[in-house]
């Protein structure tokens, strides 16, 4: 065996080495759709028990890595986990989403925002992030995963999920400068949880700034990007050869922008076609994704072909594939794992063709 063949494969693909076939993983790879994961969420009707008991979050992380073997295991979390050691409380509740009680609105509540110690505040993630390394050893790469400041920010000002964004922008174009400091709070602390990942086993690290789409691109440009730069810049002072991925939903407006943000990989979403998003980012940043979520749900000809169409246009070298956003609820199983068995088997199908 040699050295290459030590290093998870997908690890190679986002250090850009040219490859047979790309590495293959799903954004929410372990939840709903399983019924494996249903049958413990009926036993453990708690969100937060199954991502902050680490004996829960093992299992849920592994039960795709079980079934699929994705080239990619990442932590079964929340991007709103680390809030509470900020000192903001949150809950998720089943088929409502996350609510956080009081929402963020003043001054006084922005200054009373806490320095995140990972270590205090959220032991567990050790534990888990530690113990998936160890149940996957090389056979592939162990994912952590953050919330970027905008998105966070908009939740804590929201106190929940949103549709119009009128709250967190109402504060944007009223008053940025108590924005801006509580983006400049979540920012630094964020980077210190990516590196309090990083430390306890994670080798990539995704970023998700799920709300960022819903700017306008000279808004972004004010409140997402420079604090997505500001995580990105602190964590690779100190870990400069850990992979960073940056996702957002609706980024076909800001594709270019998030390749500013200093991430080693773009995250695509299915609007966009891969082959101009390859184009609009150019050759030094590598490309996730994007087969279209529903794309799952079709027949597996179809399924085949989209798996080819796109990894014929993001090319042979630092692309991930993925799909454009999560599995969704109600996806087949058979066809998940169909998604999986075709993408490893993709360089005989493309010699084939």
């Amino acid at each position: 065996m040699t050295g290459l063949d030590q290093v998870p494969y997908l690890l190679r693909a986002a250090r850009k080495e040219p490859l047979d076939r790309p590495p293959v993983w799903m954004m929410r790879q372990a939840g709903r759709y399983m019924k494996v994961y249903r049958d413990l969420r009926d036993k453990y009707p708690s969100f937060r028990e199954r991502s902050e008991n680490a004996d829960l979050a093992i299992e849920i992380s592994l039960q795709p890595w079980r079934a699929f073997k994705p080239d990619g295991v990442i932590l079964f979390s929340d991007i709103l986990t680390p809030l509470t050691g900020m000192g903001i409380p949150f809950d998720i509740i089943e088929s409502k989403g996350p609510i956080i009680e009081p929402a963020i609105r003043t001054r006084e509540q922005i200054d009373q925002v806490r320095t995140l110690d990972p270590e205090e505040s959220l032991p567990y993630i050790r534990t888990i992030l530690q113990t998936l390394r160890q149940e996957v050893g090389n056979e592939a790469a162990v994912l952590g995963f953050v919330g970027a400041p905008w998105t966070l920010a908009a939740y804590a000002v929201e106190g929940k999920g949103s549709k119009t964004y009128s709250v967190i922008k109402g504060m944007a174009f009223s008053e940025p400068d108590m924005l801006h400091t509580l983006l400049g709070k979540l920012a630094d602390n964020i980077a210190a949880y990516v590196r309090y990942q990083i430390d306890c086993g994670a080798q990539v690290v995704q970023m998700f700034d799920s709300w960022a789409g819903q700017l306008s691109p000279m808004d972004y440009r004010t409140f997402a990007l420079p604090y997505q730069q500001r995580v990105v810049q602190q964590v690779k002072a100190t870990h400069p050869d850990t992979p960073m991925i940056l996702y957002i939903s609706g980024s076909a407006g800001v594709l270019e922008l998030m390749g500013e943000s200093g991430v080693d990989i773009v995250s695509v979403d299915w609007t966009v076609d891969m082959a101009d998003a390859r184009r609009r980012l150019g050759p030094d940043i590598g490309v996730q994704g994007n087969v279209d979520p529903a794309a799952l749900f079709g027949a597996k000809p179809f399924i085949r072909d989209r798996i080819l169409d796109t990894i014929r246009k993001a090319g042979n070298r630092g692309h991930i594939l993925n799909l454009g956003h999560g599995i969704l609820p109600g996806t087949p199983e058979d066809n998940a794992a169909y998604f999986f068995e075709t993408a490893k088997q993709v360089d005989q199908l493309m010699a084939c063709a």
